[in-house]
């Protein structure tokens, strides 16, 4: 995922602002989130994952650097997270994405936590829209390296694989890709995520 940004190092660590969250349980690699409620700007694009990573990253970074109504300019914050929109749950299988099957993929910024919905410039991209994130528990996985399409479902399947021991939660999401630095960070320096959300039975 790439993700541009200003006042980052060569090796492209950043200082973004992130959603805020509790760790419930680590393992390793692996952890159980209980995030508070944040704001997203989002769009939607049909297409494969890479020419909709490409396309939604534009529109939604059009809006941050000044697209909008009043001209304003938005701190970038960190992760960008790209979702299928097709998928459905499945507690079985992996989910392999094919790079050229068109599907619908939506893809999100994380707004800055000073602004509310009031206070957030009108995107001049009709594209856009913005949705207040209730508190939720998410599973996450952590790797690093360039993302890929099967390397992503492989990391979702075992974050499945591991909830399957967490009896307190069951999954009710797919997996969504979380990229957390700019396209010139070393491979082995980046910071990816798959991210699962969970309810609490």
């Amino acid at each position: 995922m790439v993700l541009l940004t200003a006042g980052c190092s060569l090796f492209g660590r950043g200082s973004e602002e992130q959603p805020s969250y509790k760790i419930i349980t680590k393992d390793q690699d692996k952890e159980i989130r209980l995030y508070d409620s944040y704001i997203v700007a989002k769009t939607t694009i049909t297409g494969s994952f890479q020419d909709a990573q490409s396309e939604g990253f534009r529109i939604l970074a059009g809006y941050i650097f000044g697209k909008n109504k009043t001209k304003q300019k938005i701190s970038m914050t960190a992760p960008v997270v790209q979702k299928s929109e097709n998928e459905k749950i499945s507690m079985t299988a992996p989910v392999i994405i094919s790079p050229n099957q068109n599907k619908s993929w939506t893809m999100t910024f994380s707004m800055p936590s000073h602004f509310t919905l009031e206070t957030l410039p009108v995107p001049n991209d009709p594209r856009i829209s913005f949705e207040k994130i209730d508190n939720k528990f998410v599973a996450a996985i952590t790797f690093s390296g360039f993302w890929r399409e099967t390397k992503n479902a492989q990391k979702s399947q075992q974050l499945k694989d591991w909830m399957k021991g967490q009896q307190d939660f069951e999954l009710i999401s797919e997996g969504m890709f979380a990229g957390y630095n700019p396209p010139w960070t070393l491979p082995f320096l980046r910071r990816n995520e798959m991210l699962i959300e969970l309810k609490r039975k």
